[in-house]
């Protein structure tokens, strides 16, 4: 009997899955993904079968990660048909600085995991809801945490500090980043696309509702724009992306904001829906005729324009460009505007591959490679998870 490996990518309000198929010669097959969406609300399962036959199914008015989760395994099982399933797959957000790679979770990791919620308390306490609810609802199904942090501990010590007294960095302040599991399956796809980029210098601008670059040498992580939490380097959808710290403490001091309220607007009013007062999606700024929101799309590109100058110093270089996630893989414009920025490193577009999405986007001529490869963090984590239960 094959065996399966599920995938979970566990939100505040949604849970990504997928299923994915092992093979005897450790190939995996995407066959069933999908997602829940309105937890805490009007909670709703989406599944998908890959054979056109979509089915939402609703969960009832509350229901919280462990029944969701309980309703995601039923739906599950009704599909695998011949298929065994065999563990599950987390996508952890945060490991610290002690899990530089998967782990299969027992009670001392998972302990250890709850212990860094502190460092991403957004993000940290849901993904560890989905695990608590697959210990209670499927005990005996081994599960392994993937983090969005490890690919980043190949940096040098340098890009992970931050010039403060040494006191805070041994009680984990340090520079971490982020959305790894997407870096290291562009770093894995890279050479099948560009062997000379793969093997030097590039940048993989991960752009969407969250957003980073990440620098990489031969397909090592060496320097990215998050750092100690998911709100540093560019703007965001509803993220400010770097700021003065001074402007935070004007905020407590001067403005009589409190705490939670500056948490909130930083979080969750900021970015692309603060500067356009309109909304936090791509789509919909481009789109729009109001000024404000094409100031919002500038933000965004010019922010990316001065980080991809920032990142291509710390690689003493650049061979390439690859954009990637949902505004990287959709919006030409974006791209368009970004590289029209980066023509002082000898990018010019090939405007009708970039109008296509790709998948290379630069002209013959250009001396920097340009490309659009689709992000794939689900066969990541499948994959990390098959590997640790083999």
């Amino acid at each position: 009997m094959p065996d399966a490996i599920l995938v979970l990518n566990a939100g505040s309000s949604s849970i990504k899955y997928a299923v994915y198929e092992r093979s005897d010669a450790e190939e995996l097959t995407l066959r069933l993904h999908g997602h829940v969406e309105g937890l805490g609300s009007e909670p709703r399962l989406y599944v998908d079968d890959l054979q056109r036959n979509p089915d939402y199914r609703a969960l009832g008015a509350g229901a919280d990660h462990e029944q969701a989760l309980a309703a995601v395994l039923e739906a599950v099982d009704g599909q695998l048909g011949a298929l065994r399933l065999v563990g599950v797959g987390h996508r952890i957000v945060h490991g610290g600085p002690g899990y530089s790679e998967p782990v299969v979770i027992d009670e001392a990791v998972l302990d250890a995991l709850h212990g860094l919620e502190h460092l991403a308390p957004l993000h940290q306490p849901h993904n560890l809801a989905a695990v608590e609810a697959v210990r209670s609802v499927a005990p005996h199904l081994p599960q392994v945490a993937c983090f969005d942090t490890a690919f980043h501990r190949t940096q040098p010590r340098v890009a992970q500090r931050f010039a403060l007294p040494r006191a805070y960095e041994q009680r984990g302040v340090q520079r971490y980043g982020f959305h790894g599991l997407s870096y290291e399956y562009i770093a894995a796809r890279l050479p099948a696309y560009d062997p000379a980029a793969a093997a030097g210098r590039t940048v993989v601008a991960h752009l969407g509702a969250g957003a980073s670059l990440c620098a990489l040498h031969g397909g090592r992580s060496v320097d990215t724009t998050m750092g100690f939490t998911a709100l540093d380097g560019l703007p965001m959808g509803k993220r400010c992306g770097s700021l003065d710290p001074g402007v935070v403490l004007h905020l407590l001091r001067e403005a009589g904001a409190s705490v939670d309220g500056v948490e909130q607007m930083l979080y969750h009013d900021a970015g692309l829906l603060g500067v356009s007062g309109i909304s936090s999606d791509m789509r919909v700024l481009l789109d729009s005729d109001a000024p404000e929101a094409a100031e919002a799309v500038e933000l965004f590109c010019y922010r990316a324009i001065r980080e991809i100058g920032a990142l291509t110093a710390a690689l003493g270089g650049l061979d390439a460009l690859v954009f990637t996630a949902g505004i990287g893989e959709h919006a030409a414009p974006v791209r368009r505007r970004i590289a029209e920025g980066l023509g002082w490193l000898g990018l010019a577009l090939d405007p009708a591959a970039n109008e296509a999405d790709g998948p290379r986007i630069s002209a013959d001529d250009s001396r920097l490679a340009a490309w659009v490869i689709p992000t794939d963090e689900e066969r990541v984590i499948a994959a990390h998870t098959a590997k640790r239960l083999a």
